[in-house]
């Protein structure tokens, strides 16, 4: 068996994995307008203005747990609006880590109905808390098995694997005449000193999938050692997957440590930014959705989740990942590589899920002076 072969195989044996760790990780009128009204979790946070009027008040009434990308909100629920005008969604959209941390202060009295793009690995600490119900959305069949909770009914179902990537702005490197990094190891350099910003793990999930992805290709001792050295070099740890990205377009920073779409978005888009998926592989999770554990649960709620993963909005997210639950006929977004599986690096979430808290502390403890305040 061929070296790719081999690659490929264990990284579909990892996804597999994933599915095993919740047991050790942690109907209105159709001329209504949906109204969907976006607001952060935090003050900090970005709002999706995305909101229809809805004059006659009729119909459900949802709220929507995200981290998703605040301008792929928008067009992902193009086509709900579309085939449900009576629902009203309430979308509260922040980090990974926020959201978590969000769903977990609320225990005792859940706020959400859905959960819908978080980190798989933030779901099974939420299931390990009691907080989701199984659900099997409509078309589930549909979905590659290495994509949900092996449970049936699935506690959570995948929709997109994102990965981490530098976005490196073009400009900036050649007026200091310095070369664009290509590798985790690159980024360590001496001339890179202070022109680095990172998502901070501890609230974003694109900062633990890196931090975690580079314990595990270089070993717990020399991993640590590397992040010592990666931290001279860092400005600052900032509390977004994204927000390193666009630091880098501006140019306020040349170089970004966030992920793969935003990296490719902000090039296409003409910014000057090269997207550099590391040579030794790339960070990696799945975004998932989940149905919340609680009292009133709304029909309106599975009704979503059976939207969030058909073919319709699968296409939406195969425009924008280059790895999605639901295999479309779109091809690989242009920036990506072109064989996206190769470039996931080696991960084993079950041991990840058991040392994250412990990983999160040893960071906070070495690096947290350098993150961005809190406000």
């Amino acid at each position: 068996m061929s070296n790719h072969q081999t690659r490929r195989n264990f990284i579909l044996g990892s996804l597999g994995t994933l599915t095993a760790i919740v047991v050790v990780s942690c109907s209105g009128g159709s001329n209504q307008s949906t109204q969907t009204e976006t607001t952060p979790a935090n003050p900090d946070s970005t709002a999706v203005n995305t909101t229809a009027t809805n004059t006659s008040g009729a119909g459900d009434s949802i709220t929507v747990y995200t981290a998703l990308e605040d301008d792929q909100i928008r067009d992902y629920l193009s086509s709900f609006q579309k085939a449900h005008p009576d629902i009203k969604v309430n979308i509260v959209r922040d980090s990974t880590g926020i959201v978590t941390a969000k769903l977990l202060a609320e225990k005792d009295n859940p706020q959400a109905d859905v959960i819908w793009g978080l980190a798989a690995s933030s779901l099974l600490v939420a299931d390990q808390q009691g907080l989701l119900e199984p659900y099997a959305p409509a078309g589930l069949d549909q979905v590659r098995p290495q994509f949900r909770d092996e449970q049936n009914p699935p506690n959570w179902v995948g929709i997109d694997a994102w990965m981490s990537a530098f976005c490196v702005n073009t400009v900036e490197m050649e007026k200091r005449g310095l070369p664009i990094p290509q590798s985790w190891e690159d980024l360590t350099k001496p001339e890179y000193q202070g022109l680095i910003v990172m998502s901070n793990p501890a609230s974003s999930g694109t900062g633990f999938l890196s931090v975690s992805a580079l314990l595990q290709m270089k070993g717990e001792e020399a991993g640590w050692q590397y992040l010592d050295a990666l931290n001279e070099n860092v400005a600052q740890y900032m509390h977004s997957g994204s927000k390193p990205c666009k630091a880098a377009g501006t140019g306020e920073y040349p170089i970004g440590v966030s992920f793969g779409y935003r990296a490719v978005k902000q090039k296409n888009d003409g910014e000057p930014i090269a997207a550099v998926f590391p040579t030794e592989g790339s960070g990696w999770d799945i975004e998932a959705n989940a149905l919340v554990k609680k009292a009133d649960m709304k029909p309106a709620a599975k009704t979503f989740l059976d939207w969030a993963i058909s073919p319709e909005v699968s296409k939406e997210y195969a425009k924008n990942f280059a790895i999605t639950a639901v295999e479309t006929d779109v091809p690989i977004p242009e920036g990506f590589p072109a064989d996206p599986t190769a470039q996931l690096a080696k991960n084993d979430f079950k041991w990840a899920a058991q040392n994250r808290d412990a990983i999160l502390e040893e960071w906070t403890k070495r690096y947290d002076s350098k993150s961005e305040p809190k406000s």
